[in-house]
């Protein structure tokens, strides 16, 4: 079942977003990003684009990081900002409406990590290989960027049988929120070609949803 097709239901109501997902995913979302805040140490700075309503944001702000979030609905943002705000964090916490176009305006070499879930394949290509050379770009040397969404899996076989279970979600989808969805092809090798480093890739048994977490190089070796 497709993680961000569920998610496109519920970004219209953003008070059972979260309980929705947590429902709907049996926990394994819950559980990617746990393993991705596990790179998270106090005192980071760290973006996270495509913030929704702030599920990795105030997990990273738990840790003691200075988070940013980023996105482009308010809806997602007003639930983020009250989320913030009953954790206690919202101190620690700046949440901006804003795009992945706008990423140019973020200082260089001022991030320890960038972060994104459910929110790559929500872009167009064009727009992936943006957000991933601005990335690299704002990421400090051996910065982190962290990543759970859906991609295409390598095999036949699991294309072909996850296409037949997204196709109900996909019509139902688009009939509610006028979106589709399109799994990220590449991504480990797009995010190699922006000049980052693979760290670890984790996939799932259909090989459809990624957790992976990749390295800016040093200054000079790359």
């Amino acid at each position: 079942m497709s993680t961000y097709i569920l998610m496109k239901l519920l970004e219209s109501a953003p008070s059972r977003y979260d309980k929705g997902i947590r429902i709907l995913t049996l926990g394994r979302l819950d559980r990617a990003y746990e393993r991705l805040i596990s790179y998270i140490a106090n005192g980071q700075k760290v973006l996270d684009i495509g913030c929704g309503t702030g599920a990795l944001t105030i997990r990273a702000a738990r840790k003691g990081a200075r988070v940013k979030g980023i996105d482009v609905n308010s809806q997602m943002l007003e639930m983020a900002h009250k989320r913030a705000r009953e954790a206690k964090l919202a101190q620690n916490i700046e949440l901006c409406e804003m795009g992945v176009a706008e990423l140019g305006s973020e200082e260089s070499e001022s991030y320890d990590a960038v972060m994104s879930g459910l929110c790559f394949s929500e872009l167009t290509e064009n727009e992936l290989h943006y957000t991933l050379k601005e990335a690299k770009r704002i990421l400090k040397p051996e910065g982190l960027l962290l990543i759970a969404d859906e991609v295409r899996p390598n095999s036949l076989i699991k294309r072909i049988l996850n296409r037949l279970m997204r196709i109900p979600l996909v019509v139902i989808t688009y009939l509610l929120t006028q979106t589709t969805t399109h799994a990220v092809k590449d991504l480990p090798q797009k995010i190699k070609e922006s000049g980052l480093l693979i760290e670890s890739v984790r996939l799932n048994k259909m090989e459809s949803f990624i957790e992976l977490v990749a390295k800016k190089p040093e200054e000079g070796t790359r």
